[in-house]
């Protein structure tokens, strides 16, 4: 920590000073900031105690790069933007962050109460402008040269990294207004210095830990519970764990197996469930293609089952919602850390409150102790055959076609990214095809994504922050309109010397409307201006335009070179995949039949 010497400080700085130094103690250790006069006391203090600090042009694009940052490392990541508009650009992000429940502090810098609602310049209604997508709003005091404004600003901030850290995790909102001066001037120099030797701590700290240290309750899984999900697994023949996307654990996935092997259960693995990829794939009975098995009806098993055990959010696939929703006789138990309720057709039977590592790991020496069954029973046997024939199908199928899908494309960047990698997909279309066709792997594979609001908005800045996270290789893999949306946060690439591979599945619109049944409306409906949105950009020229590095992929063996060698550079690179979208539609489909043939 770099306290400010009072002396030199005014009651601004040394309120800001006091917030941003406490935030550090808490723990917060990245803070994305925008240029702005009304918080420029903010991103002095950024500076001056020590954080990690990023700088943006675009609060948008800032907000993003803050979830990625937030997401990869799992501790809250701050926010800092002056007034007005700035902050409403914000608010995108500020809702992936609640319905994805990535910690965030947002600080926005405001006009001070006697200048709102008088024709100020930039000024709104800060108070209430992210809705209901917080976990906690507060509106900080004006800052004076006193020792109890200097404490509050300590416990604000000890406070909103708390709440934001969890559980749930989420967005906390600080709103900060200042008077002028807005600079460094020393205007309060005595009344600081006096405040310094009467109460040492409010202005420069406690020590070396924080202000007020807060404890998080105990996760344990309460033992009644454990024993009622343990029964309900044990009482049930046909049983099913459903992973859906979820924070990366790396407890989860071992936990989960093990809960599998005991009960004699496949596991129904969404991407973004981090269960996979890595060594406890080995004899693991995961069934990676249940889309395309569930999109065959029956298919997948000779029965329905008689109980569902959901871990995560809602998955991704709409094949494996659609059966839960049929499955109305099905017990389902929905297992739920974070203080969510993703249950969207109303068809679970109990929602568990508890973490998911410790409770499936719990649950799993139960099951262990009492033997309930085989562990490679009829039922398992009927699925685990399922995914044999679908792997074999899907494998056959791409491997006779010459052209460049997106399919084909997950399952390169499957084969090729190196163990310990992280796969970014987009909303829309790639993070479908990565749930429908990126096999298990025991190496190891961190898949994330923005589940929380489904958009394509922020998808490059997110990435980004990703990879500003830490030093293991991060592949993007994103539609070409989520790209565009997004297009401004490649700045950020350039600006911070970061390094990317962005795999641009280049369709010329949104891919995803061509499934949907207003697709079959054509012309009718304007579908291709409504809905597709060709646009003809030259992709080359936007990655020359931000300084990045670019190769363009029209086959599969061009893919592997270009991405290979996008790892090994030292820049972000942008890797074009040309693919025609109404061919694309076709080939999925013949995808899905040959699953289907080959299940029955």
């Amino acid at each position: 920590m770099k306290p400010v010497a009072p002396e030199a400080a005014n009651a601004n700085f040394a309120f800001a000073h006091a917030l941003l130094d406490e935030l550090a103690r808490a723990g917060v250790a990245h803070v994305c900031t925008c240029p702005g006069s009304r918080s420029a006391p903010l991103a002095v203090a950024a500076e001056r105690v020590g954080l990690r600090t990023w700088t943006h042009v675009d609060e948008r694009a800032a907000g993003f790069f803050a979830v990625g940052l937030a997401r990869a490392t799992g501790f809250p990541t701050a926010l800092v933007c002056t007034s007005g508009t700035a902050a409403a650009n914000f608010a995108p992000a500020v809702a992936e962050a609640f319905t994805g429940r990535v910690p965030l502090v947002v600080l926005t810098a405001d006009r001070p109460p006697e200048l709102r609602d008088w024709g100020a310049g930039q000024t709104l209604t800060q108070a209430g402008i992210y809705g209901g997508h917080l976990r906690w709003f507060a509106e900080a005091p004006l800052p004076e040269p006193r020792a109890e404004i200097l404490r509050h600003a300590r416990v604000l901030a000890a406070r909103a990294a708390a709440l934001a850290a969890g559980p749930p995790a989420g967005p906390v909102h600080l709103n900060l207004p200042f008077r002028e001066p807005l600079h460094p001037e020393p205007s309060d120099v005595e009344a600081l210095a006096s405040e310094a030797r009467r109460e040492p701590d409010a202005v420069q700290g406690r020590g070396d830990g924080p202000y007020t240290l807060i404890h998080a309750a105990p996760d344990e899984p309460d033992c009644a519970v454990v024993e009622r999900v343990a029964a309900a697994m044990r009482d049930s023949e046909r049983g099913v764990l459903l992973c859906g996307p979820q924070k990366p654990d790396a407890g989860f996935a071992e936990a989960v197996v093990r809960l599998a092997r005991a009960a004699g259960w496949p596991i129904l693995p969404d991407v973004l469930a981090g269960v996979r990829r890595g060594p406890h794939t080995k004899e693991a009975p995961l069934v990676t293609h249940f889309d395309a098995l569930l999109r065959a009806d029956g298919a997948a098993c000779e029965a329905t089952p008689d109980c569902i055990v959901r871990f995560g959010d809602t998955p991704t696939s709409k094949a494996a919602r659609q059966w839960l929703a049929r499955a109305r006789d099905a017990r389902q138990i929905v297992i739920d850390g974070a203080g969510a309720w993703h249950d969207p057709d109303f068809r679970a039977s109990e929602i568990v409150r508890a973490d998911p590592t410790r409770l499936a790991a719990a649950v799993a020496e139960r099951l262990e102790v009492s033997a309930a069954r085989a562990t490679r029973s009829p039922w398992l046997e009927t699925w685990l055959a399922g995914e044999e024939r679908a792997a074999g199908a899907v494998a056959r199928q791409l491997e006779a076609e010459p052209t460049l899908f997106e399919p084909r494309v997950v399952r390169e960047l499957g084969a090729l990214l190196p163990d310990g990698a992280t796969l970014f997909v987009s909303n829309s279309m790639p993070v479908r095809d990565a749930d429908g066709f990126l096999p298990a792997s025991a190496r190891r594979l961190r898949v994330l994504g923005n589940r929380g609001a489904n958009g394509i908005d922020g998808i490059v800045s997110t990435a980004l922050g990703v990879a500003a996270a830490g030093d293991e290789p991060v592949v993007l893999l994103t539609g070409d309109l989520a790209l565009l949306h997004d297009l401004g946060g490649l700045l950020a690439a350039r600006r911070h010397g970061l390094r990317l591979v962005i795999v641009v599945l280049q369709n010329q619109g949104g891919g995803i409307f061509s499934y949907l049944p207003i697709a079959e409306a054509g012309p009718e409906v304007a579908f291709r201006k409504q809905f597709v949105g060709p646009h003809d950009l030259d992709l080359h020229a936007a990655a020359t335009l931000f300084g990045l590095g670019y190769e363009r992929a029209d086959d599969a063996v061009a893919l592997r070179v270009a991405v290979t060698s996008a790892l090994a550079a030292r820049r972000t690179t942008l890797v074009e995949v040309p693919i025609d979208a109404d061919d694309s539609v076709a080939h999925h489909r013949a995808l899905w039949r040959a699953v289907a043939e080959a299940s029955r």
